[in-house]
């Protein structure tokens, strides 16, 4: 597990900002060092443990990029088309073992080995066969053209995936292209997860005229699947400081980090604060983001805790933000910054300077052909329906005042925040 000291992400100033919310986080916590050795088809999504170098050139010999005609650079026409009688055929999978005889062409298809000495391929549709069934190939193709040389792609000793990176499905394959196996990850990170509060209910659970069913819980629950968790559902911790407190004790050894949803802010009613401070530490982070500013961080027995806020959108934002470059750090994962794409806005907006703000937007094409955001027509952080029916964030940096229609705004789709 993952064991920080007390102190670990104490903070002086009022408000944080996200940079520096995200600054403190990945060089403050601590990774793991446990490792897994898994098959390549349990591999993605999984953190990688240990460089990986080419064992082998990729391709791991010359091969014909094109169906067509091999020749020697040599006898490449230069001024005028030439007729060269036909010298072997060489498929995908078979051998070149013989070379070509000077002046003569090799029938070839894409993939298949060169013939030695044999450096240059003419594609099909570029030669004709005469009358006497000789193959006629045109003047002034570039020597070496339509060839894959030997290690191309990825020379052998090369580091061609790295410690840290998430794996996707291309790193994946290229293990595959190298022959492996299985790879060495770091293995899933183990998160507890629960909700707060009275006026909560769990799905398939009786529901009081008061309550509301819980969806913040599940919402997180997947997006930290999606980032490769092994995830504990704890449920709906009621708002008193005595249990809560019991609740948070009793997974804390058990797992790397402990998440929160609702009673971090400043009410009566919100006891995270109280608890946590009563069998460990916490810095309470108000965040310069909107939504999103009421989030908690922790230390309990040396598990970090992160109390989100109980707004389903602010918590959304905030795990973006806060939870996901927590759980990369923990797994010695690479830094994977969001990178806004540059969008036009067909919506206009009014902020507060010194704070981040994310809007949520539709994507269209306008009549000029040009992608363009447009805002949700509804505020509030509660609205489920915001996340569900728009594409992504449009993000305001600390800076910006305001957005007119027409304005370059940086968009963030949802598909590329996890």
């Amino acid at each position: 597990m993952a064991q920080l000291s007390d102190d670990c992400f104490a903070f002086g100033g009022p408000m944080m900002s996200v940079d520096e919310a995200v600054g403190l986080i990945t060089t403050r916590v601590n990774a793991i060092a446990d490792l897994e050795t898994v098959a390549l088809v349990d591999a993605d999504g999984r953190v990688l443990a240990r460089d990986v170098a080419a064992p082998l050139p990729l391709p791991p010999f010359t091969n014909s990029a094109v169906d067509g005609y091999a020749v020697r650079n040599a006898d490449i026409p230069e001024a005028a088309e030439r007729a060269f009688p036909l010298d072997g055929r060489i498929q995908a999978g078979g051998l070149a073992q013989a070379p070509i005889k000077p002046g003569h062409t090799a029938r070839i298809f894409t993939g298949a080995p060169m013939p030695p000495d044999a450096e240059t391929v003419f594609m099909q549709e570029d030669v004709r066969i005469d009358d006497d069934g000789k193959i006629v190939l045109p003047p002034g193709l570039k020597p070496g053209a339509n060839v894959r040389p030997a290690g191309e792609d990825i020379p052998e000793g090369h580091i061609a995936l790295r410690a840290g990176q998430r794996l996707r499905p291309q790193h994946v394959a290229l293990a595959a292209a190298f022959g492996l196996v299985s790879l060495d990850v770091i293995r899933r990170i183990r998160v507890a997860v629960f909700s707060t509060g009275d006026e909560l209910a769990s799905p398939g659970e009786p529901r009081a005229a008061s309550q509301l069913f819980d969806s913040n819980r599940f919402m997180l629950m997947a997006m930290l699947r999606r980032l490769g968790c092994e995830v504990s559902d704890l449920g709906i911790l009621r708002d008193e400081r005595t249990s809560l407190a019991n609740g948070l004790k009793q997974v804390a050894g058990d797992h790397d980090l402990i998440l929160t949803t609702g009673g971090v802010s400043t009410g009566e009613e919100d006891h995270v604060k109280a608890a946590v401070e009563s069998i460990g530490s916490l810095v309470l982070w108000r965040m310069a983001i909107k939504p999103g500013r009421p989030v908690a961080m922790g230390i309990i027995d040396g598990t970090p805790l992160i109390g989100l806020p109980g707004n389903p959108v602010a918590s959304f934002v905030a795990f973006v933000h806060v939870v996901r470059p927590t759980v990369l750090a923990l797994a010695g994962g690479l830094p994977e910054p969001l990178l806004p794409i540059p969008m036009r806005a067909a919506f206009t907006y009014k902020k507060k300077a010194g704070r981040r703000e994310y809007v949520r937007v539709s994507l269209r094409r306008a009549q000029d052909g040009t992608l363009e955001a447009v805002k949700f027509p509804r505020e509030g952080a509660g609205l489920l329906s915001s996340l569900v029916e728009t594409d992504g964030l449009v993000e305001l940096g600390e800076s910006v005042t305001g957005v007119e229609p027409g304005q370059d705004v940086g968009f963030l789709s949802y598909a590329d925040l996890l």
